[in-house]
């Protein structure tokens, strides 16, 4: 199966499936497990609940691909943490998804990783042609690791590209399956026990290679349930508030470990990682304002000419809605 087919495999139906739906009572939110962040203490601590007056059930993902095709069907609400590129893969597929908030940028926590018997680095990086590669297509990671391949001039066709998500790809990558794996998280620290990087955090934002995943949910359900969704939002920014401030680190920090499934030590590794932007910035142009909808347009034009995908839309304007985000931070 090709690149392209397996990557549009992953959206078949998408597009037709129906929107979310939820009780009064209760919503159903999408998050990863060993991808910690502060809202994950607000989470074990019934903060969400008790804040929207209603029961919020948790459901974890390997992949931003499945969170998308969970929120097609119905079963999931909202999705925290959603990449970027999954995202667009889906809109441009016809799912009427929009952004709500910037959830987590993080340019270190997403990367791609060679094997250290192949003895490769960012020069001699050409040497990956006809190498075995794990990729979670459709991922933030599928979209660095085009964007790294063109900047080193390594063509798709010579390598042979796996759909694995990062737990898969790094036990590939451990085993020497593959030569080269990419993910996040946990499993991006454990595929570093077995390789090497290419190229660190600040060496690809400075190619324009940008990190940052969603919360993200249906159209519809944003549209008739805007009290739910600021209420939501306000929790997790309370949580990001509190995580900000160092002195809440000692019991906030045990509560985010246990919840993401991680040790306290590789937790902190982790999160110590991450930037959660606040809510007046994510407002601005850089973010929500505007270069969030550049950003997206540009990951779909590079998704279409590798292949990925068949078409981009000609703006992503109208999947970003900044109004419940604004309505909670007042």
């Amino acid at each position: 199966m090709t690149l392209k087919s397996k990557l549009m495999a992953a959206t078949t139906g998408v597009a037709l499936m129906a929107g979310a739906s939820a009780s009064a009572q209760e919503i159903t939110v999408g998050y990863f497990l060993e991808w910690p962040m502060p809202f994950q203490y607000a989470k074990a601590e019934g903060m969400y609940d008790e804040a929207m007056g209603m029961t919020v059930n948790w459901v974890s993902f390997d992949t931003g691909t499945a969170m998308s095709a969970a929120m097609a069907s119905g079963d999931v609400q909202l999705v925290v943490s959603q990449g970027v590129p999954p995202f667009v893969v889906a809109t441009s597929a016809g799912q009427d998804l929009q952004i709500v908030d910037v959830a987590v940028s993080y340019s270190d926590n997403d990367n791609c990783v060679v094997s250290a018997a192949l003895e490769i680095d960012k020069d001699s990086a050409d040497e990956l042609a006809g190498k075995k590669v794990a990729v979670p297509l459709g991922t933030a990671a599928h979209y660095g690791f085009l964007k790294q391949m063109d900047h080193f001039g390594v063509s798709l066709d010579s390598l042979t590209v796996v759909d694995m998500a990062p737990a898969e790809g790094q036990a590939a990558l451990a085993q020497g399956a593959v030569d080269m794996a990419c993910g996040w998280g946990g499993a991006l620290r454990r595929m570093k026990e077995s390789g090497n990087v290419l190229l660190t955090g600040a060496e690809k934002e400075e190619l324009g290679i940008l990190v940052f995943d969603v919360t993200s949910g249906p159209a519809s359900f944003i549209a008739e349930n805007p009290d739910v969704v600021s209420n939501f939002l306000k929790v997790t920014a309370e949580a990001n508030a509190m995580w900000a401030d160092e002195a809440n680190h000692e019991k906030m920090l045990p509560v985010i470990a246990e919840d993401a499934g991680m040790s306290e030590e590789d937790t902190m590794a982790t999160i110590e990682t991450f930037v959660f932007p606040p809510v007046d910035e994510q407002l601005t142009e850089k973010w929500l304002g505007g270069g969030a909808q550049e950003f997206m347009k540009g990951v779909a034009d590079v998704f279409v000419e590798s292949g990925s995908i068949d078409a981009a839309k000609a703006s992503y304007e109208t999947n970003v809605n900044t109004g419940p985000l604004e309505a909670a931070a007042q």
